[in-house]
């Protein structure tokens, strides 16, 4: 635990527990952790949910800079940032979330990294080699970085890859859950005493399937995606003028994925209902001469382009206490597609610009009390195509153009020092978000997700209102964060289910039987698909939760401290008839025993997930389950100078080693049963000089 002068609970991934998890996104290392879960729709896509919060309402960025991808979009595409390139992941709540967007009303899930350099090594170099191996996907990754430079000029290059073969469960492999993915970046920054500008060059690539019933059908859907990013980022610190910090980012990617399958299941499907896991077996044997039989059913693109820049004024003396603040802009601009080869395309192009001021202001008001304001003003405007009525599938009502909103937001928060490392904090936000532009236009089928989605160009801006208590003491001998929030949504856009089903295309919808075959033995247009159908709409929800994470050192033994752990957290959400809000993460309860010196690090931990029976229409109850997991480690340091000395550090980590059924109630994949992996012992080692 750390921060005891933030003004909101900031969870954090440290970098040992990166390299001792066990997945691929880097969701994995934070969705265990109290008031965040994961959409867990396939091992190579997996975006966080912080409060039963998720796609458009959490921002994921990596060094100021939004991951410019489509995951917001769907489930099953990826976030481009792998967790091998993360120092550290933060997430962060509340109005100091504001200087990102509207966006980020859930929160912000930030990746820290030194790809832009902003500063040199104490030796003039410094580097780092890690990786691990899990028995669950027979799968290993590795990863490696290094930074040296002199006179002020400062480079860095790092590389990543990640091979993942199908996970096991509790009831045998699941399908089609395979992941590989590979990247890397080069950076180089000029760094003097008082700042430093530096631009960096990344590519993300991975190819990952998509688990679930089109997997057992045969169809084997996978996504095969590519992004190029470039990053500027820069900070001046003057010594007079009255500016203490003038900093800034800038972001250019070009982001692409193809969503593939076999057109042909050749049979497969009937044979797995008679064969089951031998199947299996035999496509991951012949999955090569496969290949050919894949074809593009759709593709996702995104051309964007960031920029933020923030002056930070020197304190300044007021009647009331010392006064810093930050004011700034915020400029975001995207052109995304999701094209199809087959019947309705996704999203057409759309083109999406914000521009946006916020201020910052904290003001010590004395030893005890602190107080902190924020507003951000934003333009947006979203140019796209979608329907505006589909009261008659077979002759949808169009609409052509675009849509304007200005979200203002605002948020006050109060700090107050109750002694003995001890902080209350009250905060209160006010946060407007402009609907995206899948919101709006979409009109089509999605085969990844299973989904033909309906867009609604005429959603207006999402308003929300939070109060959140809390109480943090981050040291001593008894550490403990506690949070209580309550959110009153005005406009609340969701997904719902109608539980209709279409093929490819929307006057497809009204068709009761979507896997009848023609006369002469071939499946209709869409090769059998029966798509659920999805609508987007608004409606006033109310969210409401606890997250509770406590540490106690009971006494010392050996060499070190022993103590015990706690968390409690949920989420709870319902539509102003009673209704429930789809898609919410259980109740959960945990605890565990850790032992910890300046070499040694051990726990053993577990997490109870209640079974989460209140549900929206259409959505089946989730079983509860019981993870238990284990982790044991030891770094040592070497004697000598610089890159002569080393830090090593090995260990193990088992995860659900109860090897429990697992399905997450938050994901579009519990419809289908799809399992979340089951026991798993991991090694890793890593290396830092």
């Amino acid at each position: 635990m750390s921060g005891a002068d933030s003004f909101v609970p900031v969870t954090v991934a440290t970098e040992r527990e990166i390299l001792a998890n066990p997945g691929a996104t880097i969701t994995d290392s934070l969705q265990n952790k109290p008031g965040i879960s994961g959409t867990t729709f396939a091992p190579g896509a997996n975006r966080p949910i912080i409060r039963g919060l998720d796609s458009y309402r959490v921002r994921i960025q990596e060094n100021g800079i939004g991951s410019h991808d489509v995951s917001a979009i769907s489930e099953d595409h990826a976030i481009p940032i792998d967790p091998s390139d993360a120092d550290k992941i933060e997430v962060v709540r509340g109005p100091s979330t504001l200087r990102y967007g509207s966006q980020a009303i859930g929160g912000v899930v930030s990746v820290e990294n030194q790809r832009i350099p902003t500063y040199l090594p104490e030796h003039g170099f410094s580097g780092m080699i890690k990786g691990g191996g899990n028995t669950v996907d027979a799968g290993g990754d590795g990863a490696f970085s290094v930074t040296g430079g002199s006179n002020g000029i400062v480079l860095h290059a790092d590389g990543f890859i990640r091979d993942y073969e199908d996970y096991e469960t509790p009831l045998g492999e699941e399908l089609n859950s395979f992941v590989n993915s590979k990247g890397g970046s080069a950076g180089i920054s000029h760094v003097w005493d008082d700042g430093f500008i530096g631009v960096s060059y990344a590519r993300f690539e991975s190819l990952y399937g998509i688990p679930g019933e089109e997997a057992e059908e045969g169809f084997l859907p996978r996504i095969d995606l590519v992004q190029d990013k470039v990053l500027v980022k820069g900070e001046w610190r003057p010594e007079s003028s009255g500016i203490e910090a003038v900093r800034f980012w800038f972001g250019a990617s070009d982001y692409a994925h193809d969503e593939l399958e076999r057109h042909s299941a050749a049979g497969h499907d009937h044979e797995e209902e008679e064969h089951g896991h031998d199947e299996h077996e035999e496509h991951e044997e012949h999955e090569e001469e496969e290949a050919g039989d894949f074809e593009i059913g759709s593709v996702f693109t995104n051309e964007q382009q960031e920029a933020r820049m923030e002056i930070q004024h020197s304190p300044v003396m007021s009647r009331y206490g010392e006064v810093r603040g930050a004011v700034g802009v915020h400029w975001d601009h995207a052109d995304t597609a999701g094209l199809s080869y087959e019947g309705d395309s996704l999203l057409e192009p759309a083109d999406t610009e914000s521009i946006a001021g916020f201020w910052f202001e904290e003001l010590e008001a004395s030893d005890r009390w602190r107080f902190q304001t924020a507003l951000r003003v934003e333009s947006a405007s979203v140019d796209g195509f979608g329907y505006s009525s589909i009261a008659d599938p077979e002759a949808p009502v169009t609409y052509r153009g675009d849509r304007t909103f200005v979200p203002v937001s605002g948020g006050l928060g109060a700090l107050y020092d109750l002694g003995n490392n001890t902080v209350l904090r009250l905060n209160g936000q006010a946060v407007e978000r402009a609907p995206a532009a899948a919101e709006l236009f979409s009109k089509g089928a999605h085969h990844a997700s299973n989904t033909f989605e309906i867009g609604n160009p005429f959603l207006n801006e999402e308003k929300a209102q939070t109060i959140e208590l809390g109480l943090k003491r981050p040291v001593g001998k008894f550490r403990y964060d506690a949070s209580g929030y309550y959110t009153n949504y005005d406009g609340f856009i969701y997904r719902e289910l109608t539980g209709l089903t279409c093929g490819v295309d929307l006057d497809s919808c009204e068709r009761e039987d979507h896997d009848e075959h023609h006369e002469d033995g071939h499946e209709e247009e869409g090769h059998g698909h029966s798509f659920d159908q999805v609508l987007f709409k608004q409606r006033n929800a109310v969210f409401y939760g606890v997250e509770l994470l406590g540490e106690y050192d009971v006494g010392s033994v050996w060499r070190g401290v022993w103590g015990i752990d706690g968390q409690y957290d949920f989420v709870h959400a319902r539509f102003d008839d009673g209704e429930y809000v789809p898609r919410m993460p259980p109740h959960r309860l945990g605890g565990g025993i850790y032992y910890r010196d300046s070499n040694w690090f051990a726990r053993v931990g577990l997490l109870h997930a209640f079974e989460q029976n209140q549900v929206a229409p259409e959505e089946p109850t989730t079983p509860g389950y019981t993870l238990l997991n284990a982790e044991l480690s030891y770094v040592v340091a070497s004697a000598g100078p610089g890159v002569l000395a080393p830090t090593m550090r090995i260990g193990v980590k088992g995860d659900n080693l109860l090897d429990e059924k697992v399905l997450n109630s938050a994901s579009f994949k519990r419809r289908e049963n799809v399992l979340e992996p089951g026991a798993n012992v991991r090694f890793f080692g890593s290396m830092r000089f």
